[in-house]
């Protein structure tokens, strides 16, 4: 692991290079990694779209058992009533909220890693496995695109995706959240446009099929954005331009930040960073959602969820606890 100013420079060099890599940035910007030529090297594993080192073999996997061993709803509520005070005072529109729960299951992280049916998925051996479906940055040809995902609904309810669609709470959380990441990508490129707004996709999880909307918000980069493609997915200036991604944080971003850290009282570290795979000449990366960490022998499942001035700390606590799964 190195810092993250290392990352960003090791990023800019490679890019201006046109030499393929593998980073990946913590949730506080403070640490990272990077790999030149990853399709050779696999000290990390990953998959980005299509592109992945894991070969085609896969390790055998028993059939998979996930066990939640705790719950707290009193100390998530008090997290809660942190939150919904600094929304009443103005210091956030809108706030990721997360929890850190302890699991057990009979799968190994490199297991989980092989069997989960996942976009971009991402394995640090013995520290942590990610299996997102919600990608970050894409940058194709001078396009830079930008997908925040925003809403979730179990799709097996009656009419769910009326339900999801028409739910104000989630409404506005998608809103706040698309209009966040217009600015990010502002700071960065031109002719900022939303292409597709809250479409739905269906996720497959262990525990059943859930139903989730992102949005498509795109721009036009100069020609030369390889030579400083560090700087565009994280400025020098911390907590500016895209990191930490707007979605597992919120608006106003500096001040919301702050407020994570006195609801939450520990760091997320990798947990809703992002990684992403450059190969050259496009750029495929992942907000790391859907992450389990091993500490100590111990399995904790990291999920939060969107709050708002409207929000109820009981329906949020179910809601992080709903995205406690396998995508087996």
């Amino acid at each position: 692991m190195i810092e993250a100013n290392n990352v960003r420079h090791e990023m800019n060099r490679s890019g201006k290079e046109h030499r393929p890599f593998l980073f990946g940035v913590d949730f506080e910007i403070n640490k990272g990694f990077f790999i030149e030529d990853p399709l050779n090297d696999k000290r990390i594993l990953f998959k980005a779209g299509a592109i992945s080192n894991m070969g085609n073999t896969l390790p055998p996997c028993p059939t998979p058992q996930l066990e939640i061993l705790h719950t707290d709803a009193a100390a998530y509520a008090s997290k809660f009533e942190i939150v919904h005070n600094g929304l009443l005072y103005g210091n956030s529109f809108l706030l990721n909220l997360t929890e850190r729960t302890p699991i057990r299951t009979n799968l190994t992280l490199e297991q989980i890693f092989y069997h989960s049916r996942a976009k971009y998925k991402v394995l640090l051996p013995d520290r942590f496995v990610c299996f997102s479906p919600e990608s970050f940055v894409r940058i194709q040809g001078n396009e830079i695109s930008t997908y925040p995902m925003k809403g979730t609904i179990d799709a097996t309810l009656p009419d769910a995706e009326t339900l999801l669609m028409n739910n104000y709470k989630e409404e506005c959380e998608h809103y706040t959240i698309v209009d966040l990441l217009r600015n990010d990508l502002n700071m960065v490129a031109q002719n900022i446009q939303v292409r597709r707004f809250r479409y739905v996709e269906n996720i497959r999880t262990l525990k059943g099929e859930i139903l989730q909307t992102s949005s498509e918000v795109v721009g036009r980069l100069p020609d030369n954005w390889h030579n400083r493609i560090g700087e565009i997915i994280f400025p020098f200036k911390k907590i500016s331009g895209f990191l930490p991604a707007g979605s597992i944080s919120g608006a106003p971003k500096p001040s919301t930040v702050k407020l994570i850290q006195d609801a939450e009282g520990i760091t997320r570290g990798y947990y809703s960073g992002v990684f992403g795979y450059f190969d050259g000449h496009s750029l495929d990366s992942a907000v790391m959602i859907r992450f389990i960490e091993k500490e100590g022998g111990q399995y904790f499942f990291r999920s939060g969820g969107g709050i708002t001035i409207n929000s109820k700390a009981e329906e949020e606590y179910e809601e992080v606890l709903e995205k406690i799964y396998l995508s087996i």
